[in-house]
């Protein structure tokens, strides 16, 4: 059985399916204890009861409807109208746009892609410096998971039976914080460039406010029907999904509708990637909770770990070399439930618990040698690997600092739930 273990190891470093390797560790380990592998199929089918799950294809869809038309220009637009004349302004914009469109998504990497070309050249006209601009972007792309309705903070309630809006709230104060760490990193690298700076217009606001009066409704929808009682999570989704169709495709007809079945595919792929790995993993769960591996782990940890303190210090290192060679979906639908008793038997909050995991695979993304953005933005912006390492690195550190603050002052998490 040990040499097995190995070999599926060996098979998921040289690049086999997730799920497949997953999926072979499970039936493995049911085969073994004589249980019947049909109560893999029992638990993959049971994530169709799920009904929270519906909320993941749909808020995607509008995501990927969202980007796919004119609507990060004219929030680009509205953006520069407010903040045009402070120094570092369009930098502050890009990082604001960035979370928007990562939270509605929930893949940094369409961020990246789809972002890069539009601010890039912007920032170069602007006077900015080639280093920052590419550290900005390549950071920027990973802001928002903590923002409603990301799909990380979806996945994560689902895995950890944990309230989905209150890790909504949850989110708001951590993600501010790491948002407006880099807005000031921005503001003060880029105090002394003044040719992107534009004279506050009443004129020029009232008119960016007019052209993206069908965004402006999008966070009104999604956060306040579900704080009024008005909306499930799952019904917020269906109705964002619906408006932003109906903008996109029948008021604005920035989209055509023979485009639609591309979208619909693109991101369908995505989102069906995290459910087969979600169904393989509820299996392989399960069996771990069987086997009482949680608490052969605590029993292990707790032999060298005694305060909630030092647990966070060691989840923070883990997460952070977690983050750099595993998707933030995998990372969720694996270890969560491992981690989540662990830190249960130290007081920690399973909704805090969630902040701080995602905050600290945010991390990931940028760590070499292998966080995923930096492959990203290497490929799109056709620089070295260790230009855009060095390129993130102040990024990195001031996203670090924000992470530990938020591991180590819960109320920063709970505050709005409490």
């Amino acid at each position: 059985m040990m040499a097995l273990g190995v070999a599926l190891l060996l098979f998921a470093l040289l690049g086999a399916p997730l799920f497949a390797v997953i999926a072979a560790s499970a039936m493995l380990g049911f085969a073994g204890s004589g249980i019947d592998l049909s109560v893999m199929a029992i638990e993959f089918f049971g994530i169709a009861e799920t009904p929270i799950l519906v909320a993941i294809p749909l808020f995607t869809f509008a995501g990927f409807l969202l980007s796919e038309g004119r609507a990060p220009q004219r929030l680009v637009r509205l953006s520069q109208a407010l903040l045009g004349w402070l120094p570092g302004g369009l930098a502050i914009i890009a990082l604001a746009t960035c979370a928007l469109f990562t939270a509605f998504t929930g893949a940094s990497g369409v961020t990246i892609i789809a972002l890069g070309a539009l601010f890039m050249p912007a920032f170069a006209a602007a006077g900015y410096g080639q280093r920052f601009n590419l550290g900005l972007i390549t950071a920027g792309g990973s802001l928002g998971l903590l923002f409603a309705p990301s799909l990380p903070l979806i996945l994560y309630g689902v895995v950890a039976e944990a309230p989905i809006d209150d890790l909504f709230l949850a989110g708001i104060l951590p993600g501010t914080l790491m948002l407006v760490v880099l807005a000031l990193y921005a503001y003060w690298s880029n105090r002394h460039v003044g040719s992107d700076l534009r004279a506050l217009s009443l004129g020029e606001i009232k008119d960016a406010l007019l052209d993206a009066k069908w965004e402006l409704p999008l966070p009104i929808v999604v956060l306040g029907g579900i704080y009024s009682g008005y909306f499930a999570v799952s019904e917020a989704a269906a109705v964002t999904a619906l408006y932003v169709a109906i903008v996109e495709l029948v008021i604005l007809r920035e989209i055509a509708w023979h485009d639609l079945p591309k979208i619909i595919r693109e991101s369908m792929v995505l989102v069906g990637a995290i459910l087969v790995i979600l169904g393989m993993s509820l299996a392989s769960t399960n069996y771990m909770i069987d086997s009482e591996v949680p608490q052969r782990l605590f029993a292990l940890i707790g032999e060298f770990i005694e305060t909630p303190a030092t647990f966070f210090a060691a989840l923070l290192v883990f997460l952070l070399i977690l983050g750099a060679i595993l998707d933030i979906f995998s990372a969720i639908v694996l270890v969560v439930p491992l981690v989540l008793p662990v830190a249960m038997q130290y007081d920690v909050h399973p909704v805090h618990l969630g902040i701080v995991f995602l905050a600290a695979m945010e991390l990931g993304y940028l760590t070499p040698p292998v966080g995923l953005n930096l492959f990203i933005s290497s490929y799109r912006f056709d620089k070295d690997i260790t230009e855009v390492c060095l390129a993130t690195l102040p990024f990195l550190l001031l996203l670090a600092i924000c992470v530990v603050i938020i591991a180590y002052a819960p109320g920063l998490s709970l505050w709005l739930v409490n």
